[in-house]
């Protein structure tokens, strides 16, 4: 594997149906795979509206089954013939009342590496998640993919430090974070946490936020996504505020340099770590 690797990600406005926004999703990552991209991934619940803006059980429509349900299959398709590697946030129905909020990540050949499910759900007004997912309960998972050692978490989950860690310490060289966050609640934090997060944990991150507003609420998605490198800087520029494909190549070979330089995981104290996780 290079250690160059090309990565990709959308930031998109909602189209107003299921169908057209794969389509334009679609047409984005054949886009990414023309500018000779290895890896994509999309915003969170990238199929549909961010319905979270209000609490009604009309929205549990958008919910499927993942892997298995029709999203996945068109994106399992999609990633046979681009070649990429595709990480696509989705609205995931288990079984009768259980719901997650979850990416599943499909390797180059179409093959589903597995799922990662959203642990750390927000219910607060324009986001009021708890009224439809559930916590997530499989981990944090490293794929190993075709591009590289690949993470995910989503959205809220970037306020929580133990998350981030625990995929650095199962090797991940890249963590994609799918968002959709507003400008007036926390943009402030937007440019701050995630660069913070790849150098405490020696890895790229992946910030990803829709754009626009949409017909539930008043949220407004500001874009601005961007890649961030293990010492904290901005890989070429950021997004804007519009809709926009974002390709960047990432020298995976600066996580050994940085790691070796810094010392952060050498220097750790999990021994001294117990009351953190202490109920």
């Amino acid at each position: 594997m290079p250690d160059v690797v090309r990565a990709a990600v959308v930031q998109a406005t909602w189209t107003g149906d299921t169908g057209s926004m794969v389509a334009k999703h679609e047409e984005h990552a054949r886009e990414a795979a023309r500018r000779g991209a290895a890896v994509i991934c999309f915003q969170e619940v990238f199929n549909a509206p961010y319905f979270c803006q209000v609490q009604d059980a009309e929205h549990f429509r958008w919910a499927e089954p993942v892997p298995g349900g029709p999203t996945t299959e068109r994106m399992r398709a999609l990633a046979r013939e681009t070649g990429l590697v595709i990480v696509a946030p989705l609205f995931e129905t288990e079984q009768s009342g259980f719901h997650y909020n979850t990416a599943v990540v499909i390797d180059a050949d179409g093959t589903v590496l597995g799922t990662y499910r959203k642990h750390h759900i927000p219910q607060l007004k324009g986001f009021w998640e708890k009224f439809y997912f559930r916590p997530g309960n499989r981990g944090w998972p490293v794929f190993d993919t075709a591009a590289g050692r690949i993470g995910v978490t989503i959205c809220y989950d970037r306020h929580f430090p133990e998350g981030w860690r625990a995929l650095g310490l199962a090797g991940a060289q890249l963590v994609f974070n799918p968002s959709a966050t507003s400008r007036g609640l926390s943009s402030h934090l937007w440019q701050l946490e995630q660069p913070a997060a790849a150098v405490a944990n020696g890895y790229f991150v992946a910030a990803i936020n829709r754009v626009g507003t949409e017909s539930y609420g008043d949220n407004d998605f500001y874009g601005t996504s961007y890649f961030a490198d293990p010492r904290g800087q901005i890989v070429g520029a950021t997004a804007g505020d519009k809709e926009e494909l974002l390709v960047r190549d990432l020298d995976f070979g600066l996580i050994d340099e940085v790691r070796r330089t810094w010392a952060f995981y050498r220097d750790r104290r999990p021994d001294a770590y117990g009351e953190l996780v202490r109920p």
